[in-house]
């Protein structure tokens, strides 16, 4: 069904698309406000001002079963093997709607204020210069491995209170839960999934458990007493809570930051002019952001029959919003696929927009700030090794290696 719309076709599994996605953008940003994407059989917004409304509009949503079954959205049923990874996401707020949303959500929120995020930027700064303190000094190594991938997950984990030994066993579990969500997952990764998140969960509650005998000031903690002062969090909530802190908390930032190096180390830029101050090295971190975001396909469900943007939507329906497409919309962007700090990416969706946008997105920001300019303060000599080469790993887009030298 393809609502009488313009059909793209793309494979998001052809290297020809995930390695490059931005030219077939520039194809759909001429279809129209609304396409249908044939690979993925749904409904497809490119354009900014489409991608970026949506995002906003509560007559879309994370979640259609509470209004709707599943028969009736149009939805398969869940396999047997997959029942309880998707029981899990059931209690993440990233797949709810209001009111449950809410009240999760603000369970949360305080600790992801700028003015407290602002609080870690000392430990931050240490962790990066520990971190290029163990580089090679002779020899080409992989800065996504050594550098983008320890500097989120060893922050989250702090900020939750979860011993950073632990660091890889996160990155592990992360990894194969969030494959669930590639274009071209398999009955192998979906087998990891299920599994990861299984020991992730009882990791989780082992941790809260012991929170409960003996409290302590981190966020894990403070999920406990919402539990425990009865502020409708159960274990099951709190478990999901944490673990998808973690996944978020760092996935992106290891490719937001691997992304912005390579888009650095791409182009003509002098770090103490982009990096000057807090203005110039706020507009780098944006402008980043937006030409090379980290993920780039981002879905709603339909939650009543309307007419959006020449398009017949039913409710039920799922719709895909391109960020990385509307990021790159002449319309929004004069030559979008100019690097140009002077904007500062200013608008970008890379964190999308409404009441589901980035939790983390203060602490996505810090990261970055401090990751890039702490990084090429130490290393201004730092260059590419070998042609930096994008993970099969669509709707995400990061990269599956950075190979650099410093001398």
């Amino acid at each position: 069904m393809t609502n009488n719309l313009p059909v793209h076709s793309a494979d998001p599994a052809d290297p020809g698309f995930f390695q490059n996605p931005y030219p077939h953008y520039a194809e759909m940003h001429k279809l129209g406000p609304a396409f249908w994407w044939k690979e993925y059989g749904y409904v497809c917004f490119s354009r900014y001002t489409e991608v970026n409304s949506i995002l906003r509009d509560r007559r879309f949503g994370r979640e259609i079963t509470h209004i709707m079954d599943r028969f009736d959205a149009g939805l398969p049923e869940i396999p047997l093997h997959l029942k309880s990874f998707y029981d899990f996401e059931a209690n993440s707020m990233l797949e709810r709607e209001p009111p449950v949303h809410t009240r999760l959500r603000r369970l949360v929120n305080r600790a992801f204020v700028s003015r407290h995020i602002e609080r870690l930027s000392p430990e931050i700064k240490t962790l990066c210069h520990d971190l290029i303190d163990a580089f090679p000094s002779d020899q080409s190594f992989d800065l996504l491995h050594a550098y983008c991938e320890k500097i989120p997950v060893i922050v989250i984990a702090d900020l939750l209170g979860v011993p950073r030994d632990m660091a890889d066993q996160l990155l592990d579990w992360s990894h194969k839960m969030v494959a669930m969500y590639q274009f071209n997952r398999s009955r192998a990764i979906e087998d990891e999934a299920v599994k990861a998140t299984a020991e992730f969960s009882d990791y989780i509650k082992t941790l809260a458990k012991e929170r409960r005998r003996n409290p302590a000031d981190d966020l894990l903690a403070g999920l406990v007493e919402a539990e425990i002062a009865g502020e409708s969090l159960s274990m099951d909530e709190l478990v999901a809570t944490a673990i998808l802190l973690l996944n978020a908390g760092h996935e992106a930032t290891v490719h937001a930051l691997g992304n912005s190096v390579k888009t650095l180390l791409e182009n003509q830029f002098d770090p103490k002019i982009q990096f000057e101050n807090e203005k110039t090295t706020h507009n780098v971190i944006e402008e980043c952001l937006r030409i090379d975001p980290p993920l780039h396909l981002f879905t709603r469900f339909v939650l009543e029959d309307m007419t959006f943007a020449e398009a017949t939507l039913k409710k039920g329906q799922t719709v895909g919003l391109l960020l990385g497409a509307a990021n790159h919309d002449p319309d929004r962007y004069s030559n979008p696929e100019n690097l140009d700090f002077r904007r500062g990416g200013e608008g970008h969706v890379s964190f999308g927009a409404g009441i589901h946008f980035c939790l983390g997105a203060p602490l996505a920001r810090l990261e970055m700030a401090i990751g890039l300019t702490t990084l090429f303060e130490r290393l201004p000599t730092l260059r590419l090794m070998d042609n930096p080469v994008y993970a099969d790993r669509f709707h995400f887009h990061g990269l599956e290696k950075l190979m650099v030298r410093s001398k």
